[in-house]
């Protein structure tokens, strides 16, 4: 089985958390959760996030603020949301820190994963670096709090259009009598090198050990990745930016996550999809 990103975090967390004798968890998929506490001496499930927050002094927040058990009500991740949490928290005496990550699914198990992360004070920072360290390789401060969220936003933004351009490239390219190895071999030697080429490729036979190897099953799902641009989007919109290349991907990740079979299917899916709709375009 693939576990998304949450599930090695938490099991780096806890075999690095050696002076920590209990570990709280909740999840709002059941069956993973009762998998991570069979696996886990020291893990006691929580039935809501508002429970589990009564038991810890740190609190490491995914699901934690939706719904009406949890700390606070609609949340969602942009940065003025970041921001308006942040003050919220503070209200209530609490320290509040967006920690955003890049590195997917391998970089979870890995323990290599990059935290990008925005607090009001770098002191606040330092206080979560260590617990962040056990998950990570790079712990960035971004400043304020709502900043680990923007760099998230630009980095995810950047990764949807090389995925997509990588795709395309690909498509042409094995279309028009290229060996797809070699062709990758040939992006990844020269100027259209990117993570998504060299790291993720999205054509199958070129990596192995990425979706694209096992029918892009697990990884970064397809649906999110769509939602990720529309923040992108979003955020441009409300600060005038112009993102053209953005709007397009945006349009043809929803496109991808609405279309059957694909709904389950990681980001780099878009390959297939081009593939499968060629004759449309």
């Amino acid at each position: 089985m693939y576990w998304q990103m949450g599930y090695p975090m938490a099991v780096n967390l806890t075999n690095k958390a050696k002076n920590s004798n209990a570990f709280f968890v909740n999840d709002f998929n059941n069956s993973t959760l009762q998998k991570f506490v069979s696996e886990n001496n020291h893990a006691s499930k929580q039935l809501t996030p508002k429970a589990l927050a009564s038991q810890s002094k740190l609190i490491h927040v995914r699901e934690v603020y939706l719904g009406a058990n949890g700390i606070l009500n609609g949340v969602s991740k942009d940065p003025k949301t970041s921001k308006e949490v942040a003050e919220c928290a503070k209200a209530q005496g609490c320290i509040m820190v967006d920690a955003p990550v890049s590195g997917g699914t391998l970089g979870a198990e890995a323990g290599t994963l990059t935290f990008m992360v925005g607090s009001e004070t770098i002191d606040y920072f330092n206080l979560v670096k260590p617990y962040l360290q056990m998950m990570g390789k790079n712990i960035v401060y971004c400043g304020t709090n709502g900043n680990g969220q923007v760099a998230k936003i630009a980095n995810n933004m950047l990764l949807g259009i090389s995925m997509l351009g990588t795709s395309e490239a690909m498509n042409l390219g094995v279309r028009l009598g290229m060996e797809p190895k070699l062709l990758a071999n040939i992006l990844n030697t020269s100027s259209g090198r990117c993570w998504s080429s060299d790291t993720y490729n999205p054509c199958p036979g070129v990596l192995p050990n990425v979706p694209a190897a096992r029918d892009y099953e697990g990884g970064f799902g397809v649906t999110l990745m769509a939602k990720d641009m529309g923040l992108a989007v979003q955020a441009a919109n409300e600060s005038k930016s112009t993102v053209t290349l953005a709007a397009v991907a945006h349009q043809v990740y929803n496109q991808v996550g609405s279309t059957e079979g694909f709904q389950k299917k990681d980001f780099s899916s878009v390959f297939k999809w081009l593939n499968d709709n060629a004759k449309k375009f």
